[in-house]
């Protein structure tokens, strides 16, 4: 019995790491700015303390979601990589 469940879980591991997910587009960036309530003329200050504010209010660890939390996060990366 001990060795059928090794085996599911050996093949469970399996599938995990072989299923292929279909990457996501990149947020546009008017939409992360309406994401995390900057405007146009924001530096890196301001979209990290939006972020902050944020992130600290919908984390999923304070009974948050996670989705959000990764669109808060997406936001981020796209108008930090918008201003390097």
């Amino acid at each position: 019995m001990s060795k059928l469940v090794l085996a599911a879980l050996l093949i469970a591991a399996l599938w995990l790491l072989l299923r292929k997910t279909a990457p996501r587009p990149p947020m546009p960036e008017a939409e992360a700015r309406a994401v995390l309530g900057v405007g146009e003329r924001a530096d890196e200050e301001a979209i990290r303390a939006a972020h902050r504010r944020l992130v600290t209010a919908v984390h999923p660890d304070r009974g948050g979601s996670e989705e959000l939390t990764r669109r808060i996060n997406a936001a981020r990366d796209v108008l930090l990589g918008k201003l390097r």
